[in-house]
């Protein structure tokens, strides 16, 4: 796991996939961010120049709290990484996977947020071309559409259908333009890719399928083949049907694609912002801690000090575990009067070995290994920190 990509402290990986690995960082000033890291083998001088074009065009999308905000980006680096606003919560896939299909109330309200959010992207002038289960995160506010602004990497060939762990999880929401080798995809391929993922929410299955992403991948290009929409609610079928059509120009744009929804709502009597808090409520329980309502993992200085103990060899278990084992050491020599108490971080986790302002100090009065080296990273910090 890198130490740093670009500015960005990196404290954990939230996960990885065919096109690279998420890692949870953070800003000079501590504010969580999701950053994620390109593939190498996707980086050639034509991919490094679009995904600067693309990523310069991400900054401009306005008007939706329905994607996540894209922040910077280094399409020259050794591996090219974005940076986008984290975002806490279950992917939709994990939700459906774990909680079963949503009714049919809560597919409207899905498909209709998620329509203004592709909406926002195509105003500005971008495909997202990956939209899937897995890139809907549903948090305290609702889905969020992430991984936003890698679409200069999506134009599909078969070299890059043949990546490993890009296919299983993409081909299957992937529209026939784009599944044939088609370039230059228009947005009515995210249309596409969203009847696919409201029809997974509906069914937990996809459009089509198969052993093996070549198998899949013959089945959307066909036209003789149509989808399978078994499952879905018959207030939907047609919807999803038409979103899933085979040619570009026969698929409803996002617009009507959201007012349908809106007109379901309506038919079943209840409110878009009624189904909008259901939907919430039943979709936010575990994921991926809130680090911005206290869940937070060990301070950067402890994590840096934990970094530097695994690269001496030392290798402690756990980023507290090196702080943990000179706390212990300094109970032991000091006097019962002067021992510091452990404290308890907010969300009632690893325990802090050392008060804050404190100086752990060992016999002939010494500081601790541990206590030298954060107080070494916390100028170094403190340096890197100016703007």
């Amino acid at each position: 796991m890198p130490e740093w990509i670009g500015q960005y402290t990196v404290a954990e990986e939230l996960g990885s996939g065919g096109m690279g690995e998420v890692y949870l960082a953070y800003t000079p000033g501590g504010a969580p961010v999701a950053v994620k890291l390109i593939r190498s083998d996707r980086l050639d001088p034509h991919t490094r120049a679009r995904f600067e074009k693309e990523a310069l065009i991400a900054r401009t999308v306005i008007g939706t709290n329905r994607v996540a905000r894209f922040l910077d980006a280094d399409p020259f680096a050794a591996r090219p990484w974005l940076a986008m606003e984290y975002v806490a919560g279950r992917t939709l896939l994990a939700c459906v996977d774990t909680d079963g299909a949503l009714p049919i109330s809560l597919l409207a309200s899905l498909g209709a947020l998620l329509a203004e959010g592709l909406a926002a992207v195509h105003a500005a002038g971008l495909v997202h071309r990956d939209l899937k289960p897995q890139n809907v995160m549903m948090g305290r506010d609702g889905p969020m559409i992430i991984d936003f602004g890698l679409g200069a990497f999506m134009d599909a060939s078969q070299d890059s259908l043949s990546h490993s762990g890009v296919v299983i999880g993409t081909v299957r929401c992937m529209p026939p333009e784009q599944a044939g080798g088609r370039p230059n995809v228009t947005p009515a391929a995210d249309v596409y890719a969203l009847g696919a993922v409201i029809l997974y929410a509906a069914a937990r299955h996809y459009p089509y399928d198969g052993v093996g992403w070549e198998a899949v991948a013959l089945q959307v290009a066909n036209p003789a083949i149509g989808p399978d929409l078994s499952g879905v609610p018959d207030e939907l079928r047609s919807l999803i049907a038409s979103m899933l059509a085979h040619e570009p120009e026969d698929r409803p744009t996002l617009d009507a694609v959201a007012g349908e929804c809106a007109e379901l709502l309506k038919s079943v009597g209840v409110t878009p912002i009624d189904a909008r808090l259901a939907l919430i409520a039943r979709t936010t329980a575990g994921g991926t801690p809130d680090v911005t309502a206290g869940v937070l993992p060990p301070s950067l200085e402890e994590l840096r000090v934990s970094r530097r103990w695994e690269a001496a060899g030392s290798g402690p278990l756990s980023p507290l575990d090196g702080l943990r084992d000179d706390a212990r050491d300094r109970e032991s020599n000091e006097d019962e009067g002067d021992r510091a108490e452990p404290e308890l971080a907010p969300s009632g986790g690893a325990a802090s070995p050392v008060r804050p302002g404190s100086v752990a100090r060992a016999e002939g009065g010494r500081p601790f290994a541990s206590q030298r080296v954060a107080d070494e990273l916390r100028e170094q910090y403190a340096a890197s920190a100016e703007f």
